[in-house]
């Protein structure tokens, strides 16, 4: 990123976060900014250093979140991490070497189908271990809800999902449907609730290493140890906490693993580097992939 001006960058991404599908033109007529100022800005960070993206509640379409270990040979890792990026149910993975030496995954499982997680993984693995995994601190859960959309759907949220600017022109195109119809699909989406909002994110390298643990609680101690640290902390069903603490490689790995390890039952240091070449090379089909295209409800896991 030595080519950034990072004043530039979170000055876009604050306008993204507040106008994220208007065009340059209208944000620029909005907040009283020059048009060709924002327009340089844009075309230079934008889809390199920050992108649109939708978020979604994935229980109002029936799908529960679960985190899984599995153990995988150093040898055959990037050719089995390869094959679980080709199911779309399997949303995200990184390389983990701890407790479970080979990738920590993130999976999206419909609500029908969660007692298949166990002959999923065995496709990829002898040795794995996976764990429901809810917001911390645990709110109300919505009961899942049943996929109760048409096809189309599914297929305009990868759009917003890979690219939420991306222009009505090229949605109306792939869909074959008009604008009209298109604005209604998107407030169906948030009317129902899930479609949750839009965000920008800087895309940055400043984090390529995390300390990933899973505690039977959460001391108190710790939140206040770790108060101003990048640290994500998940709710785990049966019980426990699922606790990430995000750093660069150019960080003492020593340092951090001791000091995380107080607080923790279990842990591991993922790279997130080592199969982010792979996660490139994904094209974005997942809930196109995962929905049958009849619309009547989701393809089965073990498919892929």
């Amino acid at each position: 990123m030595g080519n950034v001006n990072m004043e530039e960058l979170e000055f876009l991404v604050e306008l993204l976060n507040k106008y994220p599908r208007e065009s340059l033109r209208k944000i620029a007529e909005k907040e009283g900014v020059d048009y060709y100022r924002l327009k340089r800005i844009y075309d230079k960070y934008y889809e390199k250093y920050t992108q649109v993206s939708a978020i979604y509640n994935i229980s109002r379409i029936g799908l529960k979140s679960f985190v899984a270990f599995l153990s995988v040979p150093r040898s055959d890792l990037r050719t089995v991490a390869w094959q679980m990026f080709q199911n779309p149910f399997i949303v995200y993975l990184n390389a983990m070497f701890g407790f479970k030496n080979g990738i920590s995954a993130i999976l999206h499982i419909p609500k029908d189908q969660t007692k298949l997680i166990g002959e999923l993984l065995a496709k990829y693995s002898d040795d794995y271990e996976y764990y429901l995994v809810r917001s911390y601190p645990p709110s109300k859960e919505d009961d899942a809800k049943n996929w109760n959309l048409s096809y189309d759907y599914a297929v305009l949220m990868d759009i917003l999902k890979w690219d939420a600017r991306t222009p009505m022109k090229k949605i109306s195109k792939i869909l074959g449907k008009t604008r009209p119809t298109i604005r209604y699909m998107i407030n169906r989406l948030k009317e129902e609730k899930i479609l949750v909002r839009f965000e920008a994110n800087i895309d940055t390298p400043a984090y390529d290493r995390g300390v990933l643990g899973i505690a039977n609680e959460i001391r108190d101690e710790m939140l206040e140890k770790f108060r101003e640290r990048e640290i994500m902390i998940g709710s785990l069903k049966p019980k426990g906490y699922i606790i990430e603490w995000f750093f660069s490689s150019k960080e003492d790995l020593g340092t951090k693993l001791f000091e995380f390890s107080n607080y923790v039952e279990k842990v591991g240091i993922e790279y997130f580097d080592i199969l982010e070449d792979l996660e490139k090379k994904r094209k974005y089909y997942r809930f196109s992939k995962m929905v049958k295209k009849d619309g009547s409800g989701y393809r089965s896991i073990l498919e892929f």
